[in-house]
């Protein structure tokens, strides 16, 4: 199993939609760790508890609900700044693998302010999200149990709280019992147990009332009767089916002919006048419309070449007017330019020169529109640009036009098509015997199939009577041997107790010796004290650990450093994800808590790159440091880095992807 993708819209701290990639495999080479960075109060928690969310629902183990009901920590978890018209979402997409093939699914759970019935709605999509798989909803806990069950999934999904209470209790706290004792299959023989006290209960009940049962010839006179009604309710049910099967042929014959000889069509022809008055009317509307733009601009798409011909003489002679105004502009700005030149001390001669060459200025500038023929439109700007107006409504004019026209032709051919089907359509009187002939076979059969409905009835109470006495009559003669095999199974459930005792007792150990191994190797390979600890025990009721050492005498647990105690924990924790078999996630809240350096160092070069083929780690600044992520790094461990901004002004989180604290 690996988790793909976590998305939180609105929960907890988390506002908006925020999308967390969770796939190890994303690179080239795969890296199991992803590493998000968050400070205390940031939401690290609320992620954690998130998953167990999806996964779990209503089951789920999470940190803050405490005693709430499922409805008020809904409640809770919605963010405080989101719009109330929004929902608040959960998705975690996952993949496991399912008849030998890789197969995803995203579970969604989704819910508001105030949930109605205090429950979320939940989702599973499946196949890149392209169909939903409806049939898991109802049957999702049963299906995540099969994957992670709940009883162990605080093996895989733990923080470090847990681990200092692991560390520093003598016992084990009751959560990681249940999951020690879902690990080694315990339930199912306490299961079982319980299960067979209620049988003998119910057993012992069955012996105490126990009454005696009416004659037996009266109950063999009651069967014999009741059987040959039976027969005969049989035959008349018999006869009863073909009558139907006759009057449905002749029912089928008259609404063949209904349909062959345009009764049906004749039934729909209201219908089909109305579809012909509606679309006369649209058709007419078009014409209608057809001729206000005749009457309007539309003529004058009959001579498009003459409008360009106008409107590019107007643009000329338009640009004319501007030249000769331009030109009277230039020769005035000449003149006080000489004036002012004159004034200046330079030669007469340079004087000249600058004046021959803005007569040949100005020159050449009317030169190039002098060549045009004469003003014949006179058109002024607004004429112009009214012109422009103009042309731009034909062309519009032109385009709706051509549309109704294909409007207009497609009504008409559907009127068409109407006018043939009311034509086909039968006269009022044929309709009316066609119609009439439907009716009569349709009542008789109505009325065979309600009398063959009654006899069936009566035929099905029958046998269920038949069956109780049949029951009775055996009940009576089997009356004696019901007893002894009830009494024989009060006796055998007392003997399954005591050899399902000693099987537990049995289960037990043979697991616990394989789990005391991995926990001892687990905790060696932690350890940069190789001489300290020879042997571990599991204690077979308790689950408490002790220590010893070559010497076979005990090691006391005071005899061990803080850090030295949270390696045995999470060796503990270790070693029970190996040994339950699962190839799942682990996902690790404040992992390194009170560890020195060198301990602090072996977890995160030995542990975090082993514990699984995906680990999840939420870390704080002070527990996976400047050193201990860049190690990390070397080693090319890390698949994903994100770190949880917190803004503690709107207490809002922001996942913010390919960054860490440093």
């Amino acid at each position: 199993m690996i988790f793909l993708e976590l998305v939180l819209q609105n929960f907890g701290p988390y506002a908006g939609r925020q999308v967390i990639k969770l796939d190890p495999r994303s690179g080239e080479n795969p890296r199991p760790i992803i590493l998000l960075g968050g400070m205390n109060g940031g939401g690290k928690t609320t992620l954690m508890d998130s998953i167990r969310l999806a996964l779990y629902g209503q089951r789920a183990q999470c940190s803050t609900r405490g005693n709430l009901s499922y409805g008020d920590f809904l409640n809770q978890c919605v963010n405080s700044k989101a719009n109330p018209a929004e929902k608040t979402r959960i998705e975690l997409l996952f993949e496991h693998i399912e008849d030998d093939k890789p197969i995803k699914y995203r579970i969604v759970r989704t819910w508001e302010k105030n949930p109605k019935d205090g429950k979320d709605t939940l989702g599973i999509l499946g196949d890149d999200d392209t169909w939903p798989v409806d049939s898991l909803v109802n049957i999702w806990d049963d299906y995540i149990e099969n994957l992670l069950p709940l009883g162990i999934s605080n093996l895989f999904l733990f923080d470090g709280e847990q681990v200092k209470e692991l560390a520093e209790q003598e016992t084990p706290p009751q959560i990681v019992i249940e999951a020690i004792r879902g690990l080694l299959g315990l339930e199912l023989a306490d299961r079982l147990a319980v299960d067979l006290e209620i049988l003998v209960n119910r057993k012992r009940k069955e012996i105490a009332d126990t009454k005696d049962l009416a004659d037996l010839e009266k109950i063999e006179q009651r069967l014999i009767e009741q059987q040959e009604d039976y027969q005969v309710i049989e035959e008349k049910l018999a006869i009863y089916k073909n009558q139907i099967e006759e009057l449905e042929i002749i029912q089928r014959d008259a609404l063949d002919k209904f349909v062959s000889e345009g009764g049906k069509i004749a039934a729909e022809r209201n219908q089909l006048e109305q579809q012909q008055k509606e679309k006369n009317t649209n058709a007419e509307n078009i014409r209608q419309s057809m001729c206000d733009l005749a009457a309007d601009v539309l003529p004058l798409a009959l001579i498009p070449n003459l409008l360009s011909q106008v409107q590019v003489q107007g643009a000329k002679e338009f640009r004319y007017q501007q030249v000769q105004l331009a030109r009277d502009v230039l020769l005035e700005r000449d003149k006080r330019l000489l004036k002012w030149l004159s004034e200046l001390k330079i030669t007469s001669e340079q004087v000249g020169k600058i004046q021959s060459f803005l007569v040949e200025d100005v020159d050449n500038l009317y030169t190039g529109y002098s060549q045009v023929e004469a003003p014949w439109l006179l058109a002024d700007e607004e004429s112009l640009s009214q012109l422009d107006n103009l042309i731009y409504h034909v062309k519009n004019a032109k385009t709706s036009a051509k549309q109704q026209l294909s409007n207009l032709k497609n009504l008409e051919e559907e009127l068409i098509a109407l006018a043939r089907q009311v034509q086909t359509a039968a006269e009022p009187e044929a309709y009316q015997k066609l119609r009439d002939a439907v009716e009569e076979a349709q009542s008789q059969v109505a009325k065979a199939k309600a009398i063959y409905e009654t006899t069936r009835q009566h035929l099905a109470e029958l046998t269920d009577t038949l069956e109780q006495t049949k029951k009775e009559l055996k009940d009576y003669t089997e009356k004696n041997i019901d007893t002894k095999n009830r009494e024989h199974i009060i006796t055998s459930a007392a003997k399954v107790q005591e050899t399902l005792k000693v099987f537990r007792e049995k289960l037990t150990l043979r697991k616990l010796n394989k789990l005391e191994e991995e926990v001892k190797n687990c905790f060696l390979y932690l350890l940069h004290k190789s001489d300290l600890v020879y042997r571990i025990a599991i204690d077979t009721k308790t689950f408490a650990l002790s220590l010893f050492d070559f010497d076979g005498k005990p090691v006391p647990k005071h005899r061990l450093s803080a850090g030295e105690k949270q390696l045995l924990a999470i060796a503990f924790l270790w070693g029970l994800a190996k040994v339950s078999g699962f190839r799942l996630p682990v996902a690790i809240d404040t992992p390194l808590g009170r560890l020195d350096s060198s301990h602090r160092q072996n977890l995160v070069e030995k542990y975090f790159p082993a514990a699984s083929h995906q680990v999840i780690l939420l870390s704080t600044d002070t527990e996976i440091g400047k050193k201990e992520v860049e190690a990390l790094r070397e080693n090319e461990a890390i698949a994903h880095e994100y770190l949880l901004k917190y803004n503690s002004t709107t207490r809002q989180t922001t996942v913010i992807e390919n960054k860490y604290f440093y």
